[in-house]
């Protein structure tokens, strides 16, 4: 009997000589009729530790290796499709003499204190009544 052969993408490499591969399958539902993706994760046998996330690789079946590994990696399709993103930290800038610095205005200066709202409003209908 053939061995299966299935092609997926490496979802963790933290195991020691060991990957986890998400094989994804489209199919049409049922009711509704739609094609719609299942995905399914194997555990395989890598015995150089030499696939990382994100690659594409074909895994074919063998004989249990362990508890939940029966699949072992054959070969690697496509490398990862993410690339390690290098961030570079922006430049401090320094306030130049062009821009003054404002002093701090105190709240008195700007604005007198706030009489009582009824006193306020009965000085208000006084002085229209005058």
């Amino acid at each position: 009997m053939p061995k299966r052969v299935l092609t997926g993408t490496v979802v963790s490499d933290k195991g020691e000589k060991t990957v986890v591969v998400r094989v994804e399958r489209r199919v049409k539902h049922p009711l509704y009729g739609k094609i719609i993706r299942l995905s399914k994760k194997y555990h395989a046998h890598d015995a150089a530790n030499e696939f990382h996330v994100g690659e594409i690789v074909r895994i074919e079946e063998c004989a249990p290796i362990s508890k939940l590994k029966t699949w072992k990696v054959i070969d690697r399709i496509g490398t990862a499709k993410i690339g390690a993103i290098e961030i570079d930290e922006p430049e401090i800038v320094a306030p130049t003499e062009a821009e003054p610095v404002k002093p701090a205005v105190e709240k008195a200066e700007k604005k007198p204190a706030k009489k009582s709202t009824k006193k306020a409003k009965a000085e208000d209908v006084a002085e229209a009544d005058a």
